[in-house]
């Protein structure tokens, strides 16, 4: 994952800018929502019904961290990548589906496609990069991102949605976002894709006080002086598929039959506790704020497709970006299940509706 240290600085920019060329309405100030809150008019009540039809079932710890321990070596060498897409396959086989490996010059990118119930209802997908830096064996950057699609794989793979899911596992990001860019360069990979939701990085918090770095004069309250919340940074003209990730915030996996919020004190034995969701949306495609377009999202961006990036703000947070102290060890686990929960909900989510 390439470095974020200036992302909320940009988001910044971008509000200057925008304000300064009249057009602050395409603006929205970022929002936080926590667990059990709804501090703005998202439509949760609108869609509770459709989604109770269709509720995933909760991420499973183990298995979560089965994937990061199998991936427990660095992913930078050709016969390292190849070792990394068999174990890939591999899994997805066993989940019943049927993965491509989709060639380009420096590398092999992974898809694999669940078709959806509406033929018209146009498809979402989930994606991750699969390589590592040269140093580092990577659980984090981006074993993390692996393991929270092969649950995904896993859970929804055969459940009958209207729209399609599919699955992308990028090469090359670390040297470039090539395999995204490959991807997104063929229109047949894009036809009918109404959004795409990308993790890099999502199984590190910490806990101390001011151990959350920020830029200064930041344009939101920062949700926490630690790093307990899950950032999710999408494009303006997009705003559903972050929406998607407000409504997944605020609704228990295993308690939506009655349409229950969750609070820290309503949890019940199987739900999962969902760490806060920062939702910054980025005006423009992220032109004005070119540290925004660091990882596998931004070529959708530029292609002109809906895409979210999924984080845990990487080295804002984690001393171990990009080294070798990236290893299993270094995870949160109840933030890493967390965070795998609310990105299968917003995925559950956004496939239903």
């Amino acid at each position: 994952m390439k470095k974020w240290i200036w992302l909320l600085l940009a988001v910044l920019v971008a509000f200057a800018a925008v304000g300064s060329s009249g057009f602050l309405t395409q603006f929205q100030q970022p929002a936080v929502i926590e667990t059990g809150k709804v501090e703005n008019s998202n439509p949760v009540k609108e869609n509770t019904e459709k989604l109770t039809a269709s509720s995933p079932p909760p991420v499973s710890a183990q298995k979560l961290f089965a994937h990061i321990q199998n991936l427990n070596f660095k992913r930078y060498t050709d016969p390292e990548r190849s070792r990394t897409r068999t174990y890939i396959t591999s899994q997805l086989k066993k989940f019943g589906w049927k993965p491509q490996l989709q060639k380009f010059s420096e590398g092999v990118n992974i898809f694999a496609e669940r078709q959806g119930t509406d033929k018209q209802a146009g498809a979402i997908l989930v994606g991750a990069h699969y390589d590592t830096v040269a140093i580092s064996p990577g659980a984090d950057d981006n074993a993390t991102g692996i393991a929270v699609l092969l649950e995904i794989a896993r859970i929804l793979g055969s459940r009958p949605t209207p729209r399609t899911l599919q699955l992308a596992f990028f090469d090359k990001e670390e040297v470039g976002l090539l395999g995204s860019q490959a991807f997104t360069q063929k229109a047949a990979n894009l036809q009918n894709l109404h959004g795409a939701i990308v993790m890099d990085m999502v199984g590190y918090a910490c806990y101390t006080p001011g151990c959350q770095q920020y830029p200064t004069s930041i344009p939101v309250t920062p949700p926490s002086d630690k790093g307990d919340f899950l950032a999710v940074v999408g494009d303006t003209e997009h705003l559903q598929l972050l929406n998607a990730f407000q409504n997944s915030q605020v609704i228990s996996p295993t308690s939506l039959n009655k349409a229950e919020t969750l609070s820290p004190t309503s949890l019940k034995k199987g739900d999962v506790n969902l760490p806060p969701v920062l939702t910054l949306p980025i005006p423009f495609k992220g032109l004005l704020t070119p540290d925004t377009l660091r990882s596998d999202h931004a070529p959708f961006w530029l292609q002109g497709v809906g895409a979210v990036l999924i984080t845990d703000t990487a080295n804002l947070r984690t001393p171990h970006y990009h080294q070798a102290s990236d290893t299993p060890s270094t995870i949160e686990r109840s933030f890493f299940t967390g965070a795998a929960q609310v990105v299968v909900n917003a995925t559950n989510f956004l496939l239903a509706n």
